[in-house]
């Protein structure tokens, strides 16, 4: 009885692992034959590849600059150069529009019946039409120089030739001015052009000008009450009265 009842249990164990042996014997097999097409083997070759394709990617992603303001890159340097190159275009730009503004501001003004050379000849002219002006007042107390009154708009001439020291559309109480460097005769002379039109300026500073070339047209800028040019002489850094100096050198 008690040899019966231990046969039960081994039998049990038996058929249990029957069962097991054969489902194993049916899901090994298929299981075993679907692998190898999960998962090739990866070889040396495939692995080299996907690493190259991984480098190349990444130079071209470092590659490409980056923007900063107006400004496409990349090193200090070549920030510093494209700042340089706009300034250096923009300093190109003023100076053109510069020349283009004295190269056609004579058409702007009425020079009817006056000549835009000054007449005579000789290293010395006189800076106005002769018979178009009249001295109001001369060389005395605080004033430095002739006015000689004449109508808006009538040229001004370079008294000597030399090379413009200054000229804007403001000095000081000379309003638009006309500064020029020349030597006359062995000697230094320095003459003022004063209260010129706003704009009439056709030289700029540093520019070689020749005598009785035109500079400018006759106005009332700066400290003025009426249209006169107001012209100084200068001779070896000593102020002399201009119409004496014209009167004995101008031809």
């Amino acid at each position: 009885m008690s040899a019966r009842k231990a046969v039960k249990p081994l039998r049990s164990i038996a058929i249990f692992g029957a069962v097991g042996a054969l489902v194993a014997g049916i899901a090994l097999p298929a299981f075993a034959s679907a692998k190898p097409s999960e998962a090739a083997p990866t070889t040396v070759q495939q692995l080299a590849a996907v690493d190259a394709q991984s480098l190349v990617v990444a130079s071209q992603a470092t590659a490409a600059p980056l923007a900063r303001g107006i400004f496409s890159a990349t090193t200090p340097e070549e920030i510093e150069k494209k700042k340089a190159e706009e300034a250096a275009a923009a300093r190109a730009a003023a100076a053109a529009s510069a020349a283009s503004t004295a190269g056609t501001a004579s058409s702007r003004f009425n020079t009817a019946g006056y000549a835009l050379t000054s007449p005579g000849s000789g290293e010395v002219r006189y800076p106005l039409p002769m018979g178009s002006w009249n001295v109001s007042r001369t060389v005395g107390g605080a004033h430095n120089g002739a006015d000689m009154l004449a109508p808006a708009g009538t040229p001004i001439y370079a008294a000597a030739g030399g090379v413009v020291r200054a000229s804007a559309e403001s000095i000081g109480g000379y309003g638009v001015a006309v500064m020029l460097d020349s030597v006359v005769g062995g000697q230094r002379v320095q003459t003022t052009y004063g209260h010129m039109l706003y704009g009439s300026r056709q030289v700029q500073a540093g520019q070689s000008v020749s005598a009785g070339q035109l500079i400018g047209y006759v106005g009332s800028t700066g400290r003025s009450t009426a249209n006169h040019l107001h012209f100084e002489v200068w001779i070896n850094g000593g102020l002399v009265e201009p119409m004496s100096w014209l009167s004995v050198n101008a031809g």
